[in-house]
C-alpha cells in the first residue's frame, strides 16, 4: 500500500506541473497577441478623442489630418467684413495670415495612448470603450499679414489734408479753406483686427483719425492784398476782407512790383528820404520831416521789397490812378485807420 500511495503521490505531482506549464503558455501566449494589439493599433488613434470638436477616434494621422484640415478650413475660409470710412474689403481670416497646425494637434492626439499604461490602453482599444478625451486645434495669427493689410487700406481711404492757401499763381489771387485730412489709426486698426480674429467675428470696424493740415485758414494770418489794375487794397484777417480803400499805384515808368512781400517794418510820422537825387528826386530835397508835404503823409510801411511803402499822401487827387514811383498810396485818413491794425510780418500780395 505504501507503494501504491508513492505511484500516486508523483502523478499528482506530474499533473499539476503539466497543467502549470499550459496554463503558462496559454498566458504567455495570449499576452504576446495582447502586445501584438497594441503595436497594430499604435498608429491609430484611441476612441473617444475629439479634436476641435472633431471626432477622430480609430483613425491613422493621415485621417485625422484630413478630417480636420476640412474643419479649420471652415474658419480660415470664413468671410469677415472690414469696413472704414466708408470703404468695405470682404477678406478671410487665412488672407489676414491666420493658420493651424493640424499636424501638431493630431500629434498630440496619437500621444495620448503612449501616456497611459498598457492595460488601460488594451481595455479601450479592445472593448472600443471611449476615452472621452477633448483636444482643442490652435489657431496662430501672422502680425506682418496683418500689418500688410492695414497698409494697404490705409492707402485706399487716406485723405490728404489741404492747407489752407493765400497766393499769387501766375497773377492771379489764390485763396483756399484749409480741410482736414483722415486716415487709418494703423496700430489701433492692427490690434483691432487680431482680436476679432481672435474671436471669430465677421464684422470689424477699422478706427479713422483726422489728420489737421499743415496751414489752417485760422493760422493764415493778415494779407494785404493791392490790385494794381483797380487801384484797391484790401485787408484780410485770414479768408475774410475786414477793410478795403482805394489808393494810387506805380506809373508805367515806375510800376509797382507785383509779387508776395511782407510788412517788415513800421513809421509814424516818418522822414522821406530821396531815393533818387540823381535821377527823379534830383529837384528835390535830400529829405523832407514829418509834417504836411512829406510825401509818405503821417503814416508808413515799409514791404521788403526796395523803395516800396504803403503810406499816406497829401495829394488826394492821386488816389484811385497809376501816379506814384512804385508805392501804394492812400489818402491820410485811410492810411491812419490802417496802421494800427497791421501787424509785422503780414503778407502783402501785389497782383497786376
Amino acid at each position: 500500500m505504501a507503494a501504491r500511495h508513492k505511484r500516486k503521490t508523483g502523478r499528482g505531482w506530474k499533473i499539476a506541473l503539466v497543467s502549470f506549464v499550459v496554463l503558462g503558455l496559454l498566458g504567455g501566449g495570449t499576452a504576446y497577441a495582447a502586445y501584438r494589439y497594441d503595436r497594430s493599433a499604435a498608429d491609430r488613434i484611441l476612441p473617444g478623442v475629439t479634436l476641435a470638436g472633431v471626432d477622430v477616434g480609430g483613425m491613422n494621422r493621415d485621417e485625422a489630418i484630413r478630417v480636420v484640415e476640412e474643419h479649420a478650413d471652415l474658419r480660415l475660409t470664413d468671410a469677415i467684413e472690414v469696413q472704414a470710412a466708408g470703404v468695405t474689403w470682404t477678406v478671410t481670416p487665412a488672407a489676414l495670415g491666420m493658420s493651424a497646425d493640424v499636424g501638431a494637434a493630431v500629434d498630440r492626439a496619437l500621444g495620448l495612448a503612449d501616456e497611459m499604461p498598457f492595460l488601460s490602453r488594451l481595455y479601450h482599444r479592445v472593448m472600443d470603450k471611449p476615452v472621452e478625451r477633448e483636444y482643442p486645434l490652435e489657431f496662430a495669427n501672422d502680425q506682418t499679414a496683418v500689418r500688410a493689410f492695414v497698409e494697404q487700406a490705409y492707402d485706399e481711404v487716406a485723405v490728404p489734408p489741404v492747407d489752407a492757401e493765400f497766393s499769387l499763381v501766375e497773377g492771379e489771387l489764390v485763396i483756399r479753406r484749409s480741410e482736414a485730412g483722415s486716415e487709418l489709426k494703423v496700430e489701433l486698426a492692427a490690434q483691432r483686427i487680431l482680436r476679432a480674429l481672435q474671436r471669430q467675428v465677421d464684422r470689424i470696424e477699422i478706427p479713422v483719425k483726422e489728420v489737421t493740415p499743415a496751414v489752417t485758414t485760422a493760422s493764415l494770418g493778415q494779407t494785404i492784398v493791392v490790385d494794381v489794375s483797380d487801384n484797391t487794397l484790401q485787408l484780410y484777417e485770414g479768408l475774410k476782407v475786414v477793410k478795403e480803400y482805394r489808393v494810387a499805384t506805380g506809373t508805367a515808368s515806375f510800376p509797382t512790383p507785383v509779387g508776395t512781400f511782407e510788412i517788415i517794418d513800421k513809421k509814424e510820422n516818418p522822414t522821406w528820404y530821396n531815393p533818387d537825387p540823381d535821377g527823379w528826386g534830383a529837384d528835390l530835397p535830400a529829405s523832407i520831416g514829418p509834417g504836411p508835404g512829406n510825401p509818405l503823409g503821417t503814416r508808413a510801411m515799409y514791404l521788403n521789397a526796395p523803395g516800396i511803402r504803403i503810406h499816406g499822401t497829401w495829394t488826394s487827387s492821386s488816389i484811385g490812378t497809376a501816379a506814384s514811383h512804385g508805392c501804394i498810396r492812400m489818402h491820410i485818413s485811410d492810411s491812419e485807420e490802417l496802421y494800427p491794425l497791421v501787424e509785422m510780418g503780414a503778407r502783402v500780395i501785389v497782383k497786376p
